[in-house]
């Protein structure tokens, strides 16, 4: 089986599960119990802050552990929304984000909040102009991705964030994609919040962080005893809290490493090369995630080609997107031709992915795609 859907979630990294395993037995306590192995506990929640703070360059004191990037993304959306809601309703994303913004802006939408999803071009990039049009005297928050899911390309952060600054807007991106591959430090950013999902920088599933800049306080989406400083009720999941910090660890001494880049390229030359024009690169070709590939298979159904490929896992565009044969909606936003667009694949390596793998790939999937009926 070669596995190339890391985009969808990654595999738990060995060091974190020899972290982790401790907290699964021996140190077994409640975190807030004021005994030595709560205690013993407590530290160990604290080191993983240090750890994802580290990863940030922020703070320990602004790291809150979440169940994922889903929960990062509706706390930061939600809680802004009702802290501003009298300076303001109006919000400003994209029209390619991840349905875990785009949904909750959606639900504020029938709270009378008004939102303004900016278009992408072709590449599938935001071009700021569009934000600095989309700013209202009463916009509270811009919330755009760092790098899409789905082909990788990445946004111009820094530059919306300056734009946000200027009109006194707090900024949010979702970084799942990009811990561990691109510099995600939040001062370079110049965000105020930033949200991490653990499945996707090999740690478990059902772990996550978000950032929230020093002096931001928002409602807690969870109301319960005063966890993570009172911000979010809850026991903490301690296992995974440390399995996240190890794997932040981790991700900071991997940012800027060019081998799986070097792998990607490999794949893209090998497809491009054996199918010519019936291989069509989406997103950006340079402004993207290093470990990324999305393909059109022109005149293809994505999911067929894959249905002939059972050693290998990849992705019909973004994962939840898996079960339909239609257009994804960020290829949609970006106006690809559906004869292109319903051939799309979304190949995503990872540190384990090895270039025999990748040269094994190439001729499954160009095999695969050469028997494909014609759609």
């Amino acid at each position: 089986m070669i596995y190339l859907d890391y985009n969808a979630s990654t595999p738990v990294a060995p060091a974190v599960r020899e972290a982790m395993w401790p907290f699964l037995g021996e140190f077994f306590g409640n975190a807030s119990s004021d005994h030595p192995l709560g205690r013993k506990v407590s530290e160990a929640v604290a080191n993983a802050r240090k750890q994802v703070a580290g990863l940030l360059g922020a703070k320990p004191e602004e790291i809150l552990f979440t169940s994922g990037g889903t929960e990062s993304n509706n706390y930061v959306i939600k809680g802004v929304a009702r802290k501003l809601s009298d300076r303001g309703k109006h919000i400003i994303t994209s029209s390619i984000e991840h349905p875990a913004v785009v949904n909750p802006c959606k639900s504020l939408e029938s709270e009378g909040f008004e939102t303004t999803y900016v278009p992408v071009d072709k590449y599938g990039l935001i071009d700021v102009q569009e934000v600095i049009n989309a700013v209202q005297p009463d916009t509270i928050l811009i919330s755009i991705m760092h790098a899409n899911n789905e082909v990788g390309t990445i946004q111009p952060i820094s530059e919306i964030s300056e734009i946000a600054r200027e009109g006194g807007i707090w900024m949010h991106t979702d970084s799942a994609q990009t811990c561990g591959k691109l510099s995600t430090d939040v001062n370079e950013l110049g965000v105020d919040f930033l949200s991490i999902a653990g499945h996707k920088v090999y740690a478990p599933q059902g772990i996550g962080a978000l950032y929230i800049r020093e002096g931001i306080n928002l409602e807690p989406l969870h109301h319960g005893a005063g966890h993570e400083s009172g911000r979010r009720a809850g026991t903490e999941a301690v296992p995974a809290i440390v399995g996240l910090g190890k794997a932040a660890e981790l991700a900071k001494a991997h940012v800027g490493d060019t081998s799986t880049a070097m792998l990607r390229d490999r794949l893209w030359e090998g497809i491009s090369q054996q199918l010519g024009d019936d291989a069509v690169l989406l997103g950006h070709p340079t402004k993207r995630l290093p470990n990324t590939l999305a393909v059109g298979f022109r005149n293809r159904i994505g999911a067929d080609i894959l249905l002939a490929c059972p050693e290998l896992c990849a992705s019909t565009g973004a994962a939840c997107h898996a079960a339909h044969r239609k257009r994804s909606e960020v290829l949609a936003q970006m106006n690809v031709p559906e004869d292109v667009a319903f051939g799309a694949v979304r190949f995503s390596l990872g540190h384990p992915t090895t270039q025999e793998e990748i040269d094994q790939a190439i001729e499954i999937i160009t095999k695969a795609v050469s028997q494909c009926p014609v759609a």
